[in-house]
Parts: C-alpha cells; sequence; structure tokens
C-alpha cells in the first residue's frame, strides 16, 4: 500500500476566538531539491531510488498557498506526484496553529490505481526554551489506493538549534487506515535527523526513518539525505 504525503486541512472556524494581525505583503518562492531516496511516513516512495523535486510557496498575513511536485515509483507506471494545498497560520499567546487542505494527484497512474486524495490537517507548535514542540492530526475521507476508507495519522515532534545554522529535529507518528471491507491497518513510525543551512537559501537534511512493519523492502528503516535551494 502506498503511503501519501503529508498535508493540511480547514477548521475556519477556529479563527473566531483567534487574534489575526494586519496582513503582511505578499512573499512569493520557488524551492528545488534533491535526495537520495523520497520517504514519507517512514516508506520510500521511490522504490529505494533518488528523487527530484520542486515547489512553490505564497503567503499573506496568517494565509498560505502552495504547490510541490516530486518523482515516484510505485511498480505501476505512476511517475509523478503533484500536490497543491492551502491553509492558515493563526496565532494564539505563543502558540502557532496550522489548518488547512491538501490534494494529492499522480501522473500516468493506471486505471482503477485510486492513488489521488485528499488529506486534511490541524497542528499545533508552541517554543519550550530553545526546543520547538508540535503536535498535528492528518485526516483523510478516502486513502489512497484500492480498498482504503479514511484515514488518521497522528504526530508528535520536536526541533532545536544546538549551534547557527544547525537544527536537529524528531518526530513520532502513527498511521491508522479503515479498510473499505471492514478492520483497519495500523503502524508506527519515527524519524530523526539534523539540517544544516549553508545560506538562507541552500539548506541540507540527513535523517533515519524506520517504522514498526516487518514488510521489508521499501518500509526497512533508512538515511535520506536531501539539498534544498529556496529561489529567488
Amino acid at each position: 500500500m502506498n503511503t501519501l504525503k503529508l498535508a493540511l486541512c480547514a477548521a475556519t472556524a477556529s479563527l473566531a476566538m483567534v487574534g489575526t494581525a494586519a496582513l503582511a505583503e505578499d512573499s512569493f518562492s520557488f524551492n528545488v531539491g534533491v535526495a537520495s531516496d523520497y520517504v514519507f511516513r517512514g516508506v520510500s516512495q521511490t522504490d529505494e531510488g533518488p528523487q527530484l523535486f520542486a515547489g512553490w510557496d505564497y503567503g499573506k498575513g496568517i494565509f498560505y498557498a502552495g504547490g510541490w511536485a516530486s518523482n515516484v515509483d510505485f511498480g505501476d507506471g505512476t511517475d509523478i506526484e503533484v500536490d497543491l494545498y492551502a491553509g492558515v497560520k493563526p496565532t494564539v499567546g505563543p502558540v502557532t496553529l496550522d489548518f488547512g487542505a491538501i490534494y494529492y494527484g499522480y501522473v500516468n497512474a493506471p486505471g482503477g490505481a485510486d492513488w489521488n486524495q485528499w488529506e486534511f490537517k490541524a497542528a499545533a507548535s508552541v517554543p519550550a526554551g530553545p526546543v520547538t514542540l508540535g503536535a498535528a492530526a492528518y485526516y483523510s475521507p478516502d486513502y489512497t489506493g484500492v480498498g482504503t476508507d479514511n484515514s488518521l495519522y497522528i504526530e508528535a515532534n520536536a526541533s532545536f538549534s544546538p549551534a547557527e545554522k544547525w537544527t536537529v529535529s524528531g518526530a513520532v507518528g502513527n498511521q491508522s487506515v479503515d479498510l473499505a471491507g471492514g478492520g483497519s491497518s495500523d503502524y508506527t513510525t519515527w524519524n530523526v535527523g539534523v539540517g544544516y543551512a549553508f545560506t538562507d537559501k541552500l539548506s541540507a537534511d540527513l535523517r533515519w526513518h524506520d517504522n514498526d512493519t516487518d514488510l521489508g523492502g521499501i518500509n526497512d528503516g533508512r538515511v535520506a539525505l536531501s539539498l534544498k535551494a529556496v529561489l529567488p
């Protein structure tokens, strides 16, 4: 079963309780990058092969939108993932919230594969001294792949900057999927890694990904190295 990419979800009713500062100037940027493997929630999306990706991001005040594309390899002819997302990031005191939605589309997917899906997100993060702590929940009403129904992914994460330009971060999450024929499937995944910012436009990340499945292959624990550039 393919596990898809993370994303975001609209819960605008909560904004009634949140302070919304005056909108800032528009911001727009592109990003491009390469990685030794495209790993999402502990599973390789490129059949353990390298990844090329590119995207764009727009922001105005608490509102954001963007798009992202990457090569994938599910062994069925599907070769490109294209994501579109939008949402809001209001704040309540020191807490930053994130409510949004993302659509995942796939190029050259065979008929009946049913990879395309929506996923919704509600997340929060808060600084705690030198550490930033976060939690998130991702829900899909029609999870990717034939034979699946809705899904829920919950995650706890943390990041820490021990020195200028360096960031250490990690996350633990659980992915559960209701099966269309009844029953459910779930697994726990985790990752830990270190990032380095060569400049404010160029950064690298070295990360270990793993999970508690015993399926082997694309589900095995692995290290992934990525390099990302932001333009302009």
